[in-house]
């Protein structure tokens, strides 16, 4: 597998636009935190060494459309495929390649001559549990931090980390994003535990099943939780199809 990542980055260097980067936040839920999916720029060390995680990016080929870009390097680094993504930001200040020892690794890494990279960042949402069980990620240490004890990374990646988590705040309120990170099906519990989580705010039990209920496209089944230990709760799933109607209508999703 190192072999193959080697050959593979050999191969690209010589389309690669030294300009202009793709990098790409990936979040995650386990039913009680908020993550954030980091890879180690050197796949020979563990993910645990500070300093060297990143985010999952790259320079993009000088043919390349930026949501193409992004799509590839998921797929290169992770071996996701077919995810949520949404672009957020354009990262463009001249010193967010400072650290000597960051810009060397991207130099021989590109095995170009690197002056100033303007990065275009995306946000994506996926299911934890099947995420970083492929051969890639393995290959690369991808590992889940959460979001409010992420290490130092390189660049300014942190800072990425931290817009990115402003985008999906914002936009959570107004588009059913939730559930791409929750289980097709959920609990209103397990719901309202994500937006807690991502909203960094406790909300009010009773107000919240109350909204959440008025919405026809969140439909409850005849079906329970099983195996746990505790009074299971009933199952619901996200009708795609009715808020897809109701959006044409321009009732959007307002928690």
């Amino acid at each position: 597998m190192f072999l193959y990542l080697i050959e593979h980055v050999n191969r690209m260097t010589a389309n690669l636009n030294p300009c202009l980067s793709v990098d790409c936040v990936v979040f995650g839920f386990d039913g009680n935190e908020l993550k954030v999916l980091l890879i180690n720029r050197d796949p020979s060390t563990g993910c645990e060494q500070s300093g060297k995680l990143k985010l999952p990016g790259d320079l993009i080929i000088r043919s390349e459309m930026l949501t193409i870009a992004a799509q590839r390097i998921l797929s290169e680094f992770t071996g996701l495929h077919d995810i949520y993504l949404k672009q957020f930001g354009i990262f463009d200040d001249p010193q967010r390649l400072n650290s000597r020892n960051d810009l060397e690794w991207l130099e021989n890494r590109s095995d170009l001559k690197i002056e100033r990279v303007v990065t275009v960042a995306y946000y994506s949402l996926v299911k934890i549990d099947k995420s970083v069980q492929t051969d890639l990620s393995i290959a690369y240490n991808a590992c889940w931090y959460s979001c409010s004890s992420i290490p130092l990374l390189i660049f300014d990646h942190n800072n990425i980390i931290d817009k990115g988590l402003d985008a999906l705040r914002r936009e959570l309120l107004t588009e059913p994003l939730c559930f791409e990170l929750l289980p097709e099906k959920f609990t209103l519990n397990q719901l309202q535990r994500l937006y807690e989580t991502i909203l960094g705010c406790e909300l009010d039990n009773r107000n919240f099943r109350k909204k959440i209920q008025r919405l026809p496209y969140i439909v409850p089944l005849y079906e329970r939780q099983n195996g746990v230990n505790h009074k299971p709760a009933q199952l619901h799933v996200f009708d795609n199809n009715k808020y897809a109607s109701l959006k044409k209508d321009h009732t959007v999703f307002i928690l």
